[in-house]
């Protein structure tokens, strides 16, 4: 993918906070209307098919018999794992609290991306994603995240989530440069779509789905901006610069969640949302600033 410039970043990242933030209210009226797992299934499955208007005219860049692999450990990674751990968990674990483990996901990227990427870790990154962290947790309790029961499983599956997309983040940002953006997003999203509709179907029943127009709308705009646009996106950004850098801002991306949710389902608005919003805007300060000897070093090559 050719570099962008920092304002077309910039763009790029405000996009995909804003329709991931919006994905949250609008998959919760959506799975009012479908089944859960069919519903992962059926939105990554059209996401993929929506690609292939984009993608079959690349075939000659599939090379998919040397390829292959790396589509496959991609789509369970991210669209399998990521998914449909998440769904499942949902069912034992209170929504918010839900969501706070799962944005443990830019502090495990950060990790994983001085780990195996050699990208640099200071203090002021670790105290960035940890301060992104602490802002999500804050936000997700006071939205009621923390009440109700509390399980075990849930704890685990929503972990698991976690992992699994900052797994697959570093795993498209180590081994994207062998394979095509375009067909890696769209065979990802067409194998584990595929995967997840056939085993929702099996336990779970088509005709309990209601077809009204919100859902549609639901439907379309999650496949269209959320999954296809959303992951092509993303990955442009893991490509233009540092993984940890990119992932501290989806910290916003619950705090866009919870005002949306304000503003269309009537859901509460609390002083921790603003605490929170503090301590995020904090961690993608740290996370993107350069400690004083890199800068004069920059200075000194310039």
């Amino acid at each position: 993918m050719p570099k962008q410039t920092k304002m077309q970043t910039m763009l790029l990242i405000l996009f995909l906070v804003i329709v991931w933030g919006v994905n949250w209210p609008l998959s919760k009226i959506a799975l009012s209307y479908m089944p859960p797992v069919i519903f992962s299934g059926a939105r990554t499955l059209l996401g993929g098919i929506l690609l292939l208007a984009i993608a079959i005219p690349r075939y000659k860049k599939l090379q998919f018999k040397k390829t292959w692999k790396i589509y496959l450990i991609s789509a369970a990674v991210n669209v399998i794992l990521y998914y449909g751990l998440q769904t499942i968990g949902l069912k034992y674990l209170p929504a918010g609290l839900f969501s706070a483990i799962v944005f443990l996901q830019p502090v495990l990227v950060g990790l994983f991306s001085w780990m195996w990427l050699g990208e640099t870790m200071n203090g002021l990154k670790i105290t960035g994603l940890i301060l992104g962290f602490t802002g999500v947790g804050i936000i997700c309790s006071g939205a009621g995240g923390l009440s109700g029961h509390i399980s075990a499983a849930g704890i685990l599956l929503a972990l698991g989530s976690a992992l699994s997309w900052a797994l697959g983040t570093i795993y498209v940002k180590k081994t994207g440069p062998r394979v095509d953006p375009i067909w890696l997003v769209t065979l990802q999203l067409l194998i584990g779509g595929l995967f997840m509709t056939l085993l929702g179907s099996s336990f779970e029943s088509w005709s309990e789905v209601i077809w009204a127009p919100i859902f549609i709308f639901s439907l379309i705009f999650i496949s269209i901006f959320v999954i296809a646009v959303g992951w092509l996106v993303f990955y442009k950004l893991m490509d233009s610069g540092e993984a940890s850098k990119v992932a501290s801002f989806t910290f916003l991306i619950p705090l866009v969640a919870i005002l949306t949710g304000t503003l269309f389902l009537n859901e509460p608005f609390t002083f921790s949302l603003l605490i929170g919003l503090v301590f995020i805007l904090l961690s993608i300060y740290f996370v993107n600033r350069q400690p004083s000897r890199e800068r004069h070093r920059a200075q000194d090559r310039a």
